[in-house]
């Protein structure tokens, strides 16, 4: 099966920096679009950035000039790098991939997620 498995979650204070990484495997054929999202409590999930095959990104407003978003097409992977933290940064950060691929014979395309990791970003 295919899955997306995270890590680089953790406590960090406010100003400080962390890197999420994403790895995909199983029975892939191909990955489009990459994506991070986030939910805080009470919020619904929504998206943090993006990166397409090509390595055009898009990201919300409130993260601009301190996350990046990359990928390493070779490896199947995607990163966040998360800079300048803030306390309303804090979630539970989720990878979201569109990958197609083969199994019993026949090519599926769909959105897989990763299990989610805590970011937490003190005062």
């Amino acid at each position: 099966q295919v899955q997306l498995v995270e890590s680089g979650g953790g406590l960090v204070q406010a100003g400080g920096s962390l890197r999420l990484s994403c790895a995909a495997s199983g029975s892939i054929i191909s990955i489009g679009t990459m994506g991070w999202y986030r939910q805080a409590p009470g919020k619904q999930r929504s998206l943090v950035a993006s990166i397409t095959t090509g390595s055009t990104t898009n990201y919300v407003d409130s993260v601009k000039g301190r996350f990046t978003v990359s990928r390493d097409n070779a490896k199947n992977m995607v990163y966040l790098q998360m800079n300048s933290l803030k306390p309303e940064d804090t979630a539970v950060y989720y990878c979201n991939a569109d990958i197609t691929d083969f199994k019993s014979a026949k090519f599926s395309r769909r959105d897989y997620w990763g299990q989610g990791t805590q970011v937490t970003v003190s005062s």
